[in-house]
C-alpha cells in the first residue's frame, strides 16, 4: 500500500498512526511526529544521521518531537484551509455589471488587450505602436467587475502543511492529483519491499493491470478548471489542460511514468465509491485467472474554489454559518474548523479533502513464489445501484444489498462467532444529517440479521475529511493499520450519537478501542446511487486461508523468502520517515512504436520486457468451422 492524506503517509501504516496517536507507546508517538515533522520540511535529516531544522540549527530526535510537536497536530488532519484564497485574500471572482455612461467614455489600452470584434459604436484611434485610445458614446456598457469574494466553507481535509509531492520528481504544470498519483504509486512500491523489474521481467506483460482514477477529473487550474475557465477569465489554454483532466489519467500517468505496463488498464467512476469500483475491478481480475498483479488506486485533489461552491451550493458541506448555528457561535476558531466533521453526532455537512490511495494485488500463488509482504486480502467487493429515485444524489436502498452480501461471505469464510466478535465496520460516515441517518440503519439492519449485538463502527472522515473517490481507499489502508496495531481509531468529534441515528447493534466510541480483529467491511454510500462494499481479511485470517489452500510447507519457504522482502520496505520506510523520498517517474524511458515489435501468431515480443505477450486467447464461443 502506498499514498498519502491529510494524515501523513499511507506506508509504515504513518498516516494511520497519526489517527491513533494518544494510544500508541511514547516510541511509536515519538517515531510518528518525527515522521510528519520531516515530511512537513519542518526539519531534515542530513546523510551523516543528524538532523536540521528549516534555518540549519542542529537538533536531536527528541529535541524534534518536542519542539514541533503542536504545530505537527495543528498542520495535519481537517483544519482551517491555508490556500490564501479561504483566508485573507478572498477568492478571486468577477461581478456582471451594466453601465450607465453619460458622456463619452475614453480610455487607453495595449493594443493586443483590445477584443477582436469591438461594438460598431466604439472608435479606436491609435496612439503607437503598442497603445490605441478608445472612445465608448454614452449608453449601457456591459462589463464584469472584478472582486474577492470570502469563502463561505473555510474548513478541508489537506495534506501535511509543507508538503508538496511535485516536489519529488519533474513535474511540469501537472495537476495536484496527477503529482499525488506518482508520489503514492511510489510509495507503494518503496512499501512493498519487492523489484517491480524483477516482477515484470518474469510474468507475462499481460498478466498486469492498472485500474486507477479519481471521482470528478483533474479540475485545478492545470486541469480542466483551468481549460473550462479560460475564455471567461481572458486566459490561453495550454496543451496540456484538456488530456491531464480525464479522470482515468492516474492509471495513464502510472502506465507511462511509473510501471511501463503495457496490459490491462481502465478508471471505474463511482462517485464516493470510485476507490471500491477499481479494488472491485482488480479483485474479479485475479480471482478469474485473468491477471496476477494488479495496482489499482484513486487519486483526488478537490480542495478548489470552483468544486467546493458546487457541493456548498448543493447543502452538502459544512460552511461557516451552519458551523456557527450548530453550536450557537458567533465565530469559528481553528479548534472549531477542526471539528467540523462530526459523523452519527449532530452534523451539518461533509468536510471535502485530499487523498491519493494505492494498493498492490497479487494472486496467493505469486504472493508466496516472491515472498511478498502480506497486509491482508480482499475476498470481493460488491456494488450495487439504488434503483428508482427522486433526487439523484438521494441515498437509497443500494447499500443494504451491498453490505449485506460481503457480511454473507465473511460469516461463509469467518464463521458465525468470528463475524459476531471479531470484525468491524468502517462507515462512510460523511457528517451529513441525512447520512447519519440512512447509513445507520442500514449498519443497524445488516447487524440485526446477522446476530452481531456490538458492532463497532470506525469513521475515518472525523480525521481526514471527505476525498471524493479516493474515500474507500481512506478506509481501506486505515483497517489495515487496525490489524497491525489492534486498535480501532475512534470518532473523536463524537461528543454524543445524534437522537436519530439508529444504533441498537451498533458500537461507537470516540477513543481509540482495543480490537483484535479477523475482518473489517469497507463502506461506501456515493452520490447518483453508487454503493460500495468491500471486506478485507487480516493478516492470520489471511495466512490461515491460505494454509488450507495449500500447505503449511508451503507458507514456510514464503516466511524464509519473506525476510529479505521486510528487510527492503524497512529500509524504504526508514529513508521515508527521514523526509527522503524518490518518486518512480520515468518520462522518455523504453519508449516503443510497433515496428520494435516481433509479431507471431502465438505470441508477441516486447523489447524490454523479460516474458512475451501470450496470444493463447480464452474462447468460451466455440467453433463455427467444426
Amino acid at each position: 500500500m502506498g499514498g498519502v492524506n491529510p494524515a501523513g503517509r499511507t506506508s509504515g501504516h504513518q498516516g494511520y498512526r497519526r489517527t491513533v496517536l494518544d494510544a500508541l507507546p511514547q516510541e511509536e508517538q515519538a517515531r510518528t511526529l518525527l515522521g510528519l515533522a520531516a515530511m512537513m520540511r519542518l526539519a531534515r535529516c542530513q546523510d551523516d544521521g543528524s538532523w536540521r531544522d528549516a534555518n540549519g540549527q542542529s537538533l536531536d530526535e527528541a529535541d524534534i518531537v518536542e519542539r514541533f510537536h503542536q504545530h505537527v497536530l495543528d498542520h495535519t488532519l481537517i483544519r482551517r484551509i491555508e490556500d490564501p484564497r479561504f483566508t485573507t485574500d478572498g477568492i478571486p471572482a468577477n461581478r456582471q455589471a451594466r453601465l450607465d455612461i453619460e458622456a463619452p467614455l475614453v480610455f487607453r489600452i495595449r493594443r493586443r488587450q483590445l477584443p477582436d470584434s469591438l461594438p460598431e459604436t466604439w472608435q479606436v484611434h491609435e496612439i503607437d505602436r503598442r497603445q490605441v485610445e478608445v472612445t465608448v458614446p454614452p449608453g449601457h456598457l456591459d462589463v464584469m467587475l472584478p472582486e474577492r469574494r470570502m469563502a463561505q466553507v473555510r474548513a478541508a481535509g489537506q495534506l501535511p502543511q509543507g508538503f508538496d509531492p511535485s516536489r519529488f520528481y519533474r513535474s511540469v504544470h501537472h495537476p495536484r492529483g496527477l503529482s499525488m498519483t506518482v508520489f503514492g504509486a511510489s510509495d507503494c512500491l518503496g512499501q512493498s519491499g519487492l523489484s517491480w523489474e524483477e516482477l515484470r521481467e518474469r510474468l507475462d506483460p499481460d498478466a498486469i493491470a492498472v485500474y486507477a482514477g479519481n471521482s470528478i477529473g483533474q479540475l485545478d487550474d492545470e486541469g480542466w478548471g483551468g481549460l473550462l475557465k479560460s475564455f471567461v477569465a481572458g486566459q490561453r489554454a495550454t496543451s496540456k489542460q484538456m488530456p491531464l483532466g480525464y479522470g482515468q489519467m492516474p492509471a495513464d500517468f502510472l502506465n507511462a511514468y511509473v510501471l511501463g505496463s503495457v496490459g490491462a488498464t481502465g478508471a471505474v467512476q463511482g462517485a464516493c465509491a470510485s476507490f471500491l469500483y477499481n479494488l472491485r475491478q482488480g479483485v474479479e481480475d485475479i480471482a478469474n485467472g485473468r491477471r496476477r498483479v494488479v495496482m489499482v488506486g484513486t487519486s483526488d485533489a478537490p480542495v478548489t474554489p470552483e468544486i467546493i461552491e458546487g457541493f456548498r451550493a448543493m447543502g452538502a458541506l459544512a460552511d461557516d454559518d451552519s458551523l456557527k448555528a450548530l453550536d450557537a457561535l458567533t465565530l469559528l476558531t481553528d479548534a472549531d474548523y477542526q471539528r467540523a466533521c462530526r459523523p452519527f453526532a449532530r452534523n451539518c455537512g461533509f468536510t471535502i479533502a485530499e487523498a491519493s490511495q494505492f494498493l498492490m494485488l497479487m494472486d496467493d500463488e505469486l504472493a508466496l513464489e516472491l515472498g511478498a509482504r502480506i497486509l491482508g486480502s480482499v475476498p470481493a467487493v460488491y456494488t450495487n445501484a439504488d434503483g428508482w429515485k427522486r433526487s439523484i444524489s438521494a441515498p437509497g436502498i443500494g447499500n443494504y444489498l451491498t453490505l449485506s452480501k460481503a457480511v454473507s461471505l465473511a460469516n461463509q469464510i469467518l464463521g458465525p462467532d468470528a463475524l459476531r466478535q471479531r470484525t468491524f465496520l468502517h462507515a462512510h460516515g460523511t457528517s451529513t444529517p441525512k447520512n447519519r441517518v440512512t447509513e445507520s440503519h442500514v449498519l443497524d439492519r445488516v447487524a440485526h440479521a446477522y446476530g452481531i449485538d456490538d458492532w463497532p463502527v470506525v469513521a475515518i472522515k472525523a480525521f481526514v475529511g471527505h476525498s471524493q473517490g479516493s474515500a474507500g481507499g481512506d478506509q481501506l489502508v486505515s483497517a489495515l493499520g487496525s490489524f497491525a496495531y489492534g486498535l480501532l481509531p475512534g470518532i473523536p468529534t463524537l461528543d454524543a450519537v445524534a437522537d436519530d441515528v439508529h444504533d441498537e447493534r451498533l458500537r461507537f466510541f470516540s477513543t481509540p478501542l482495543s480490537f483484535q480483529a479477523d475482518a473489517a467491511f469497507i463502506n461506501a454510500k456515493g452520490f447518483g446511487g453508487n454503493n460500495a462494499t468491500g471486506l478485507v481479511l487480516s493478516p492470520e485470517a489471511t495466512e490461515r486461508l491460505l494454509t488450507k489452500r495449500h500447505d503449511s510447507a508451503a507458507l514456510e519457504r514464503w516466511k524464509a523468502r519473506q525476510a529479505v522482502t521486510l528487510e527492503r520496505a524497512t529500509d524504504y520506510e526508514t529513508h521515508a520517515d527521514k523526509g527522503h523520498f524518490q518518486a518512480v517517474y520515468r518520462f522518455g524511458e523504453g519508449v516503443l512504436e510497433g515496428p520494435e515489435l516481433d509479431v507471431r501468431a502465438d505470441r508477441i515480443d516486447i523489447p524490454g520486457y523479460g516474458q512475451p505477450v501470450s496470444l493463447s486467447v480464452d474462447n468460451p464461443f466455440g467453433s463455427i468451422n467444426d
